[in-house]
């Protein structure tokens, strides 16, 4: 069985490869470049995958999940400049690719091994990543 909890964080952050020259950066990335950053509403779904409880009837209380995501992800990556205030992108290319995979390493360490983890970072409407830890 799985079960997903979704939520949302906004933040700021600028694509730039520092081993670039500034066209070769503007050239990559285009307006993701911009030096006065830009941001984005993320949502991020999380699902976790495992056996249901005989004795609760859930795979694992989505109230424990919330209270995970909110005390790993929205409370290092709300409202934040990814590239300034969290140092996990202080040498990472704050990329959704790359966001999902430190969200993913996060939440990972909290939950029981027993379950199976795979996260959906949406950057807009249009624009997601899938991780599963593979």
């Amino acid at each position: 069985m799985k079960v997903c909890r979704r939520e949302t964080f906004n933040a700021a952050h600028r694509l730039h490869n520092p081993s670039l020259t500034d066209k070769q950066n503007t050239d990559l990335f285009d307006k993701c470049n911009n030096p006065n950053y830009h941001g984005h509403n993320y949502v991020l779904e999380t699902f976790v995958d495992g056996p249901i409880d005989p004795i609760t009837g859930y795979v694992i209380d989505l109230k424990i999940l919330s209270d995970i995501i909110k005390d790993e992800v929205l409370e290092a990556f709300d409202h934040q400049n990814l590239n300034l205030d969290c140092p996990e992108f202080e040498n990472l290319i704050p990329t959704a690719e790359n966001i999902a995979v430190i969200i993913w390493n996060k939440l990972r360490l909290r939950l029981d091994a027993k379950f199976e983890l795979e996260i959906r970072l949406w950057e807009t409407d249009r624009n997601s990543v899938i991780y599963a830890g593979k």
